[in-house]
């Protein structure tokens, strides 16, 4: 059996509403097992028997669409990848700062989105790993800075999915 962490993009927010219990529900009758949800912004970690990540990733996104009714897209992790996702970040951790992960399903749409981004390095800094990019910003600026906004363009929403890395953690 295998372990993964499903993140769904754009759940609890835009009118899009799916209680922790229903996605869970969801998730069980579908075969998975050791069903898991953390937090109500779409975190779910279970297992499924060792089919390609892409049958696994196809049969939860038509089911949410099905059960949902909306346009659903995961990115699914393997469980014992999101440790060493966290364990690759590359910035110090302050107090008055959030840390983040973006997780993408495209890396042309990761090398997109870094591409010719002006940042001012003292509000924010970003980084490139296998997958995903780091961020890092000061609290309260999470959707004003200029990687925020960068990230949040239309063009990336259908490929990525971002996560505090306090979030992340609970997902171990």
């Amino acid at each position: 059996m295998a372990r993964w962490v499903a993140l769904l993009r754009g759940v609890n927010v835009n009118g899009i509403t799916i209680t922790s219990a229903a996605l869970a529900s969801l998730f069980r009758e579908l075969g998975f097992g050791d069903v898991r949800t953390v937090l109500a912004s779409g975190n779910v970690v279970f297992t499924a028997d060792g089919g390609p990540s892409s049958a696994v990733k196809t049969t939860i996104e038509s089911a949410l669409r099905d059960r949902f009714g909306y346009d659903a897209w995961i990115v699914l992790v393997p469980h014992d990848t999101l440790s060493e996702i966290l364990d690759g970040f590359p910035f110090d951790s302050a107090e008055d700062r959030h840390d983040y992960v973006l997780f993408g399903s495209d890396e042309d749409a990761l090398d997109e989105l870094l591409a010719d981004l002006q940042l001012d390095e003292s509000v924010e800094r970003v980084a490139r790993g296998s997958g995903v990019v780091y961020w890092s910003c000061p609290k309260g600026s999470s959707t004003d800075t200029v990687f925020a906004k960068r990230a949040g363009a239309a063009r990336f929403k259908r490929t990525t999915t971002t996560r505090n890395a306090n979030t992340l953690r609970k997902l171990l």
